[in-house]
């Protein structure tokens, strides 16, 4: 008969964790270090010049940044964050469109830096022990990925949970990282099925499985507000000229990570309009309703826990058809070729459209839905972000049940130049209330919040700010510093 697991405590966690990472000679970057990766130790910088970007080496840590060389291997870091701007040919509006890159994070996709806030947090207050706990990562798609790259990363094992609808490529990639994985039924859509589950492996391990909830963990939203809020900034003054102003911002719902860039984005910009996008198949949001959709990597059916509705001004809903069509249209040769040869569209621009996938092509589209709401010139700059690239979304371009062709490249580019601004909402105080009240049936009822928080959210003017803002990425810094001193790993790389 075996043994009841007893629960380390934070204090056992902690020495363990150190322990750990003393042995596989983990030294963890602070959020600094990844904002300013000309902060980082030199020697880091050497080894990665020698390590691939999807490698399994703990080094990879110091690659969740925007600012990847744009390579698969050996790269280290740009004075810029990686971004791409789309000519009007493409997008159809006057305003600039300007989109960071995600492709160059390790796995491909920037929800990396997202699990790595949640698991790190954990790690350095004793709030997880690697030698004892798996790290259960629920998911609809990257996050899980992320998670599992980490917990290598970080010497732990990892359970990832997502829907079982996803796109092949992630769930072939989660077996090759060594990922104990479940898929869930259902689509992208689907959520409350990834909780259900993830809720019975934390039941059942009886404290040996700890789960790190993007939808649910303030860590997730601190890493976007200032490691993707301030790659935003740096990109827009990178990039504008004679007088141009950031007039907006469009992120898909998802977690709700990457929308919480926006909020570091208006201590800079408080004219700045914020669209939280959504599928029109699934209306959350927009018209309390429900269904299924394609979009993979947003979620849909609940309103994050870690979402300050009050934040946002507008509503996208976003038809799943026209993404995956304009997905044909960007990847598929004839579709390319109709571009080229016919729209006129620069190479330069052809060769990055890989760079978007299929949330990436629902956020440009979010970003020209309010280009056309707004009525916004060749004066002003929206921005959005390219989450991940194509790679896990090849099997999606066999979906179709003819060779593409250029009669479809034709009703596809037509169809994206002529977006309308139908489905949108441009928020009152009491919309976005109304939304906000959304989160009780979810995480109030189903998963055992306090309403008393619930409604501080609403009501408590520095909520947001103790939890994601700067005082709280100091503590966290200052932690993490301390606990690469008790590894020994700080005074090998020269910080201590």
């Amino acid at each position: 008969m075996s043994e009841e697991f007893v629960m380390p405590t934070p204090e056992v966690a902690l020495e363990h964790c150190v322990k750990r990472c003393a042995e596989q000679g983990i030294l963890l970057p602070t959020y600094d270090m990844l904002i300013h990766p000309e902060k980082m130790p030199a020697k880091v910088v050497e080894e990665l010049k020698s390590i691939g970007l999807w490698d399994v080496n703990p080094r990879n840590l110091f690659r969740i940044t925007w600012k990847n060389e744009p390579k698969m291997s050996g790269g280290v870091f740009n004075t810029v964050p990686n971004y791409i701007e789309l000519p009007s040919l493409i997008t159809g509006i006057k305003a600039r469109l300007v989109m960071l890159v995600g492709r160059y994070f390790p796995t491909g996709a920037h929800k990396v830096g997202a699990s790595y806030g949640p698991l790190v947090e954990k790690m350095v207050s004793g709030h997880f022990d690697p030698t004892c706990q798996k790290a259960l990562w629920p998911s609809t798609g990257n996050y899980c990925r992320g998670g599992a790259f980490n917990s290598r990363l970080l010497g732990c094992p990892a359970i990832a949970v997502l829907p079982a609808l996803m796109s092949q490529e992630r769930f072939d990639w989660l077996k090759t990282i060594g990922a104990e994985v479940y898929a869930t039924p259902g689509c992208e859509s689907s959520v409350k099925a990834v909780f259900d589950k993830n809720n019975e492996l934390v039941r059942t391990g009886k404290g040996k499985v700890v789960s790190l909830n993007q939808f649910a963990e303030f860590a997730n939203p601190l890493w976007h507000y200032h490691v993707t809020g301030r790659a935003l900034e740096e990109v827009f003054h990178h990039v504008a000229k004679n007088g141009e102003t950031l007039v907006g911002v469009h992120m898909t719902q998802g977690s709700a990570g990457t929308l919480s860039s926006t909020e570091y984005l208006r201590t800079h910009f408080p004219l700045l309009k914020v669209a939280a996008g959504e599928a029109w198949q699934c209306p959350t949001l927009i018209y309390n309703g429900f269904g299924d959709h394609r979009i993979e990597g947003i979620g849909d059916k609940h309103v994050p826990w870690v979402l300050n509705v009050k934040n946002l001004d507008c509503i996208v809903a976003l038809d799943d058809e026209i993404v995956m069509r304009t997905m044909h249209l960007f990847n598929q040769p004839a579709g390319i070729a109709y571009l080229r040869d016919v729209i006129k569209v620069p190479q330069e621009t052809l060769d990055v459209l890989k760079v978007m996938g299929i949330s990436s092509i629902a956020n440009m589209i979010g970003c020209i839905k309010m280009a056309k709401y707004f009525e916004w010139t060749e004066k002003n700059i929206t921005m959005s972000v390219c989450t991940d690239s194509m790679d896990m979304y090849q099997s999606r371009l066999k979906d179709l049940d003819h060779e593409y062709t250029t009669e479809d490249a034709i009703k596809d580019y037509a169809r994206l130049i002529g977006i309308t601004t139908d489905h949108m909402v441009e928020m009152t105080y009491w919309d976005k209330k109304r939304m906000h009240n959304l989160k009780y049936f979810t995480w109030v009822e189903q998963q055992g919040m306090s309403d008393k928080e619930l409604n501080a959210q609403w009501y408590d003017p520095e909520y947001w700010n103790v939890r994601i803002g700067e005082s709280r990425r100091k503590e966290l810094d200052a932690q993490i510093e301390e606990f690469n001193k008790k590894t020994g790993m700080a005074q090998k790389y020269g910080l201590a």
